[in-house]
């Protein structure tokens, strides 16, 4: 009994010294632990908040220039990535670059089945072929559903990050 009374205490004063930052998951606190470089001050931790608040601002801002702003943020979060590492905020640096690769990637893959499907459609003109017109069709709605899906992925993530960021949580 003695010995089980030890053990809660033990868990009780780990929790306390595990949740010394707050808003933090215990595989990140684990790997804050580990680091050897310092926590960041506070002043530190605001201005990378800010930094991030600017550049999830700017993801948004690009759906209404076309994608033109897309690669400013992405420029940004490479360029301070560093300076949040073993933090929480690394997590939302990690978040947005991830989602901008994979959103690069699946509206590439969108792009080139329509530009193939098109292609088709060319072809079953020439080839006087209405089932090849078809199945062009068939496969340019499937590329023009990828594009659709990741745009709306691609404002989810940045939505659930920038959320998680107002709340001083990593993400996921």
């Amino acid at each position: 009994m003695n010995q089980s009374s030890n053990d809660k205490t033990d868990k009780h004063s780990y929790t306390k010294t595990r949740t010394t930052e707050p808003f933090i998951d215990s595989q990140t606190t684990h790997r804050v632990m580990q680091q050897e470089r310092p926590l960041l001050t506070q002043k530190e931790q605001r201005a990378l908040i800010t930094y991030n608040h600017i550049t999830y601002l700017l993801y948004v801002i690009s759906y209404f220039t076309a994608g033109l702003l897309w690669i400013v943020p992405i420029i940004m979060n490479y360029g301070k990535r560093r300076d949040a590492e073993g933090t929480w905020l690394a997590t939302h640096f990690d978040w947005q670059i991830k989602t901008f690769w994979y959103s690069i990637v699946f509206f590439i893959i969108g792009t080139i089945i329509i530009t193939f499907a098109l292609g088709g459609v060319g072809v079953s003109m020439l080839a006087d072929s209405g089932n090849i017109a078809i199945g062009s069709f068939l496969l340019a709605g499937f590329g023009a559903l990828l594009m659709l899906f990741t745009f709306i992925w691609h404002l989810y993530r940045i939505i659930r990050g920038w959320i998680a960021l107002t709340d001083n949580r990593p993400v996921p």
